[in-house]
């Protein structure tokens, strides 16, 4: 996911936070029964499949930034 690995121009703000979204673009689309190929390479699965894994990722990352907020103004 990062800049460059697949032609997505976005930019990472922490680049070291490549890994862990590679690794739940992974684990959400076990969870949703999708098989990425083992080459890395998309283009063959559809846009809903891709979708489908991209707007998981998004809702769980803005739980994760939810739940951080919450514990910031307990």
């Amino acid at each position: 996911m990062a800049q460059g690995n697949n032609g997505n121009s976005n930019q990472l703000v922490v680049s070291s936070a490549s890994g862990a979204l590679e690794q739940m673009k992974y684990e959400i689309a076990q969870e949703l029964g999708i098989s990425i190929p083992q080459d890395g390479y998309q283009g063959n699965m559809t846009s809903y499949e891709n979708g489908s894994i991209g707007g998981y990722i998004t809702k769980r990352l803005v739980t994760i930034g939810e739940q951080q907020l919450a514990g910031q103004f307990q």
